[in-house]
């Protein structure tokens, strides 16, 4: 027996690399013994306006955020 697990991650790109780039950098991180061996199945990208008082950047407010963000996706 083995155990999948599926994650979500919000990666904010500060740096501008690309959800390419950061889906890649996930895949090809070598884990001891192939332990953890991440496949990117999905990447969907949403461009904001950043401050440091965004939703995102608040505990409190980012799991909202995120679902307004995407919501799209949840239809």
């Amino acid at each position: 027996m083995v155990q999948v697990h599926k994650i979500t991650l919000v990666v904010i790109d500060h740096d501008d690399i690309g959800a390419a780039s950061v889906r890649d950098h996930l895949q090809d991180t070598h884990y001891p013994n192939h332990c953890i061996a991440p496949i990117v199945l999905e990447i969907d990208t949403r461009q904001v306006e950043w401050s440091d008082d965004h939703p995102l950047n608040q505990k409190r407010t980012q799991a909202t955020e995120v679902g307004r963000i995407f919501q799209a996706l949840n239809r």
